[in-house]
């Protein structure tokens, strides 16, 4: 009885070799029909026949599924066998893969962490999520591991252009994603320009670990998010079979706009690389300050070291021994030669 109740929950009969509850990785099965999207979650035997019946296709999202679920969910759609293990698989890079109809689009997150205690073990970019699409020609399915996505209430104001197509509700997700990736390198140049103000400014004191820190992390979304670019390239250019044409149109726009953060961040690991140069330029000349300043100090302490040492001596052919003024007269010598000292190094700026 229970193994019944799991397989109605879900749409899919015993016949359909359901071995695990499949729910725990459905987050919504929706069905977008008619230019808009129905009412209602389904399950996925029925939102297949609705979508069938009603010439709309299914929007069915997931989360982290087990290879068990994705071969469930592969036999109702249809799915081509080698999505299924890429689907289940974390940590893909950016990339759009074709399998007869059917297109694997590979999308990673990225996330922002504004901390001003920055230390060596935070992390103030993460890009551990990703999500997946999988495009057939009346469903799409999503498939997320650790990144946020986009409800269906997210996409209201654009429910017209998303019941269009699947590719059409695809286009809106890589849009969020994409500019989501805008907004983290904005506020990734306030931190960078940050800190050339700080390296930059005279007198100021620098943590040189925050800078690479930070060029850690900006080479860490370099990696997430460069390999996206070709990728959309790839699916504007030589899937249009699959892409309509308008949609092609509104791909073009987060190509241009990844093209952007990408340029953005491939500037900020150049500055980021003339910073942690200029940082230790500063900081070698600060230290040869310190050691110009450390000489004059001892060098003006060498001087009555060395007269104190010629008369303590203890000769006894020493002329100035018995003089009556020798000694003030010592103590003059040294305070005429410190001064001296002292007005030269001023003039060379060593103290």
């Amino acid at each position: 009885m229970p193994d019944a109740k799991k397989s109605a929950a879900t749409g899919l009969q015993r016949g359909d070799r359901l071995r695990v509850p499949v729910e725990r990785s459905i987050e919504h099965c929706r069905v977008f029909a008619d230019g808009d999207m129905l009412a209602g979650d389904y399950t996925v035997r029925h939102a297949i026949q609705v979508a069938k019946e009603r010439g709309g296709y299914v929007w069915l999202g997931l989360r982290e599924p087990q290879k068990a679920h994705m071969e469930n969910i592969a036999e109702a759609f249809g799915i081509h066998e080698l999505i299924v293990d890429d689907a289940v698989t974390a940590h893909q890079r950016p990339k759009v893969e074709r399998y007869d109809d059917q297109l694997f689009i590979v999308i990673r997150s990225v996330t922002f962490t504004d901390d001003e205690q920055v230390d060596d073990t935070h992390e103030v970019i993460q890009t551990l999520g990703e999500v997946q699409m999988l495009l057939g020609p009346n469903f799409i399915i999503t498939v997320r591991h650790s990144a946020p996505l986009p409800g269906a209430h997210e996409l209201d104001r654009h429910r017209q252009l998303a019941s269009t197509s699947p590719a059409a509700l695809a286009y809106l997700l890589a849009d969020r994603l994409v500019a989501h990736y805008v907004r983290i390198s904005l506020l990734l140049e306030d931190e960078v320009d940050e800190l050339e103000t700080t390296v930059f400014t005279p007198g100021t004191n620098f943590n040189i670990d925050k800078i690479y820190l930070y060029k850690r992390e900006v080479l860490e979304m370099r990696h997430a998010t460069d390999p996206l670019a070709p990728a959309l390239q790839a699916l504007i250019r030589d899937h249009k079979d699959i892409i309509p044409k308008q949609i092609r149109s509104y791909f073009r726009d987060v190509l241009d706009a990844e093209l952007q953060v990408k340029d953005r961040i491939g500037g900020f690991d150049a500055r980021l690389s003339s910073l942690i140069d200029a940082s230790v330029a500063k900081v070698t000349m600060q230290q040869n300050k310190d050691m110009r300043t450390i000489s004059a100090v001892v060098g003006l302490a060498a001087v009555p070291t060395l007269i104190a040492g010629i008369y303590g001596m203890n000769f006894r052919n020493m002329p100035e021994l018995e003089w009556e003024y020798g000694y003030y007269g010592a103590l003059a010598v040294m305070v005429v030669i410190m001064a001296a000292l002292v007005w030269w190094f001023r003039r060379n700026h060593w103290l």
